[in-house]
């Protein structure tokens, strides 16, 4: 039976929202109309990257080739270490001197996929991510770094590859969870200054981060992503819990205030620790 979380989501303080739980890969419990499609914003970060785990097990590209300025690789712009700014195609910094979180260099990763692959990124994505994990409405609709439209189920079909990847090789997908990089410092958009900042590939990592938009009781190896649309995805592979919420108000402190509430009951309902940990 999975559980109806409606009641409790019609408590947030926006319009519309749809929510997916899963528990060992399984959904155990969701709200509102997960089949709304909308812009998942940031989240879109993640799947971007994942197409390119998917081309690195293709061998189509190489995490530590050069791409887009002098310099930089591949692993640079997944893990906002390029020096790029939030927006714009001027350099602000010395590559691996910062974390800087840009919307620039995962369109420039896109780019230089595209070139590699002799293909548009949007078809590549689609066939090599959302195809293969039957994601059937989810599609590209312009920047690669935060406009992708989706829905709650089909983010929730992601998210239980990103429990148990099928899709990626292990060592690959080790790399997307493994922080990048680990001495740079930056800001997580609307949260704070961090000093480490840890990510990975494409998702964020909590590790020590406080506050933390997934909550206090999310483990340090959670990893995922919000948007700016007022959107969030999280795994946490310690509790083997992941958890996709999609509204229609943007970011703010709202978000800071529903969001590590609800993250938190999630664990409580649906988490438990594995063995040792």
């Amino acid at each position: 039976m999975i559980d109806d979380l409606t009641p409790e989501l019609s408590k947030w303080p926006v319009p519309t929202v749809s929510a997916s739980v899963l528990a060992e890969g399984t959904v155990v419990a969701r709200g509102g109309p997960t089949d709304w499609i909308t812009r998942i914003a940031s989240i879109s970060k993640v799947l971007t990257a994942y197409a390119g785990l998917v081309a690195v097990d293709e061998l189509t590209i190489d995490l530590d080739e050069p791409a887009a300025r002098p310099g930089a690789t591949v692993r640079h712009l997944l893990s906002h270490a390029a020096g790029y700014p939030f927006n714009g195609e001027a350099p602000v910094v010395g590559v691996g001197v910062r974390r800087i979180y840009s919307n620039t260099g995962i369109e420039r990763f896109a780019d230089h996929l595209e070139g590699a692959a002799g293909m548009p990124f949007g078809r590549y994505l689609h066939e090599g991510v959302f195809e293969p994990l039957g994601m059937s409405v989810t599609s590209l609709r312009g920047s690669p770094a935060h406009h992708v439209m989706s829905t709650a189920s089909d983010l929730a079909r992601f998210a239980r590859e990103l429990l148990a990847p099928e899709l990626v090789s292990r060592s690959a997908f080790d790399e997307m969870v493994t922080v990048q990089f680990e001495h740079l410092s930056g800001v997580v958009p609307g949260v704070g200054r961090f000093d480490p900042n840890p990510w990975g590939l494409g998702a964020e990592i909590k590790g020590d981060k406080r506050p933390h938009w997934s909550g206090t009781a999310t483990s340090g190896a959670t990893f995922g992503h919000f948007g700016g649309a007022g959107t969030f995805l999280w795994v946490d592979p310690d509790r083997s819990v992941a958890v996709i919420a999609l509204t229609d108000r943007e970011f703010g402190d709202w978000a800071m205030t529903e969001w590590p509430a609800f993250s938190d009951e999630m664990i409580r309902r649906y988490g438990a620790s594995r063995p040792g940990q």
